[in-house]
């Protein structure tokens, strides 16, 4: 009977969400980056998270998340985009409260209620629903956008509080949202693989009572390869209280963001990417 019970239990841990806080990206999901590389450590924070997130036993895409301003730094994925539905729902990471939790992106209320966590312990940790709630002028604005992927597993996964950022509303359903419905059609064309990192530049603002960082800007960033010898690149950036949306080479994202962040110079991706 005992194996049985246990057969069930690790059934149903598998049709569960992942999302697994590991040591590295290199090590455990280095798919979403081109070449395998990682951006430098120069937009690392002080309290970082590498956060590999997986869903039906399956990776989507790669987050560093700030565990301090509790906001994403970059989410890395593979453009795929596909017709479908927007799921609804949003999930939290257990992992972000320590190893012993579940590897899984779950509901805040599946942890309260099965997994004895109270919402203060998980809220410690990380952003929560309630951090986001009456909110005026921002909403919740996704890094890693769930209409940029071919299934509704590959769109559910992107419905993490650890993918979100407070992004400015009328940027985040105007200027925004035509980068990344129009421009990325237009700019993919040709591409055989498009590997994206999106992030976002901690401000001075907060939203609940101080919680959760507003950040001051959001960026974007693409690698195409055409086919072995061919690659092509772009990159934008939007302050996050204006609805417009700059268009900028990679290098000159780079050196952007080498400024904002104050970390040093940053590379998002494999040298072999053009930086004109």
């Amino acid at each position: 009977l005992w194996l049985l019970l246990l057969l069930q239990v690790w059934a149903s841990c598998l049709w569960l969400g992942h999302g697994e806080v590991v040591t590295s990206f290199e090590s455990s999901c280095p798919q979403f980056f081109f070449r395998e590389i990682p951006p430098n450590e120069a937009l690392e924070p002080q309290n970082p998270a590498w956060i590999c997130q997986r869903y039906k036993n399956q990776y989507f895409f790669a987050t560093l998340y700030d565990r301090d301003e509790r906001i994403p730094v970059y989410s890395a994925y593979i453009y795929e985009p596909g017709p479908g539905k927007r799921p609804k729902g949003w999930l939290v990471e257990p992992q972000l409260m320590g190893p012993t939790y579940p590897k899984t992106m779950e509901k805040e209320w599946t942890l309260i209620k099965h997994y004895n966590v109270s919402l203060e312990k998980l809220s410690e940790s990380q952003a929560v629903l309630q951090d986001y709630k009456n909110l005026t002028g921002l909403n919740r604005g996704h890094l890693n956008p769930s209409g940029h992927h071919f299934n509704y597993s590959s769109r559910m996964a992107t419905f993490t509080l650890t993918n979100i950022v407070p992004q400015d509303e009328k940027l985040n359903g105007g200027a925004w949202n035509n980068y990344e419905q129009q421009t990325m059609i237009r700019n993919t064309q040709g591409c055989n693989t498009t590997y994206v990192i999106v992030g976002a530049v901690p401000g001075n603002n907060y939203i609940a009572k101080g919680r959760v960082n507003k950040p001051s800007y959001i960026w974007s960033s693409a690698c195409c390869v055409v086919d072995n010898n061919h690659r092509k690149a772009w990159a934008v950036i939007a302050e996050n209280d204006e609805n417009q949306v700059q268009l900028l080479t990679l290098g000159e994202l780079e050196d952007t963001l080498t400024l904002l962040y104050g970390r040093g110079q940053v590379s998002l991706f494999d040298s072999d990417c053009p930086r004109e």
